[in-house]
């Protein structure tokens, strides 16, 4: 396997592209360090939300997600890659350094690739258009190469049981004064925002079947339904054999595999921490619907958008120079 050298350009082109994935509040919590032939990915903790996410769960999980986007971004351009995921016990920010390597994308990882910049977190109602189970089981295959398993809940009592616990999350999110303020802080901004979740993206009218997080303003026009339908929103439940940080990280990594290649096919999706950063729905969530036998990392709305749906604008980032630093600042 040669060792592949990473020029600065192509590097920042890569991460730039890294840098498009999904993270809780839009918080983009990671920062890049840039070697001759290596890329390493730090945890933020200035960019850390500790009354919602206390013990950096969601952290490790959007970190994971531009971890999953970087690997995508590589291989479109020619370049595998071998991760060591957490490789400093002494330096636990340090969550992964990639080493690329000289590899050929087929037709398929390019198609990945080009769901970076399509993909969007769709809060709205989804059409009562069954997914095929055909693509329900090529997402689930999507989860599984990253070492996550992807249960789709598709029975009406598992359904109840996530709305009810979405709802118990929220109840208690709400009572915490921190957990609320550090919401409203991270939304309600505006459509050019670089960070946060910005109201345009946010839809004004009631819920569909899952209850949505109360966000900071809410401008988006919410999907119309034709008279008796009801919004057809597939419930999957993203979940690890553990939950070390290591597992949190793969989850994350997990997580863009599964929203890119539902991307791929159009489909629309919408990742839901809030029930797995309260300890009890978390707990919950385990114990009824995997049994106990593995542990729950995030939710997911998936489903088709209907054909009369304005698109989801594309929520900011930051400038790509702004998320690296210099590669022999001290570590931590």
């Amino acid at each position: 396997m040669l060792t592949a050298h990473l020029d600065r350009t192509t590097a920042r082109a890569i991460i730039s592209l890294a840098n498009r994935a999904p993270s809780v509040h839009n918080s983009q919590p990671w920062r890049w360090r840039i070697g001759p032939s290596s890329i390493h990915l730090f945890a933020d903790p200035q960019r850390a939300l500790p009354a919602i996410d206390p013990e950096g769960r969601d952290l490790r999980l959007s970190c994971g997600a531009a971890l999953h986007h970087l690997r995508v971004a590589l291989l479109a351009a020619g370049m595998g890659a071998q991760v060591h995921r957490l490789p400093d016990p002494a330096h636990p920010l340090h969550l992964a350094a990639v080493e690329p390597h000289l590899d050929r994308p087929t037709p398929d990882d390019l198609a990945i690739a080009r769901a970076i910049e399509n993909r969007r977190s769709d809060r709205r109602v989804f059409s009562t258009w069954p997914v095929p189970a055909e693509m329900l089981a090529v997402v689930q295959a999507a989860a599984a190469r990253q070492g996550a398993q992807l249960t789709i809940l598709d029975r009406e009592s598992e359904r109840s049981s996530v709305a009810r616990l979405v709802e118990h999350a929220a109840v208690e999110q709400a009572l915490t004064p921190d957990a609320s303020s550090e919401t409203a802080a991270w939304s309600g901004r505006s459509r050019g925002a670089r960070e946060g979740v910005p109201s345009a993206n946010v839809p004004a009218e009631p819920e569909g079947a899952m209850p949505m997080r109360h966000f900071a303003g809410s401008e988006q026009p919410q999907n119309m339904l034709g008279r008796d339908e009801t919004d057809g929103t597939v419930f999957a439940l993203l979940a690890t054999p553990g939950d070390s940080p290591v597992d949190q990280l793969q989850a994350g990594e997990a997580l863009s595999a599964v929203l890119l290649q539902a991307t791929r096919f159009g489909l629309a999706t919408d990742p839901v921490s809030q029930p797995l950063e309260v300890r009890a729905t978390r707990l919950a969530l385990s114990e009824s619907l995997l049994r106990g036998t593995a542990e729950p990392q995030v939710l997911l709305r998936i489903g088709w958008a209907p054909m009369s749906a304005t698109p989801v604008p594309q929520t900011g980032r930051r400038p790509v120079g702004d998320t690296i630093d210099a590669m022999d600042l001290p570590w931590d």
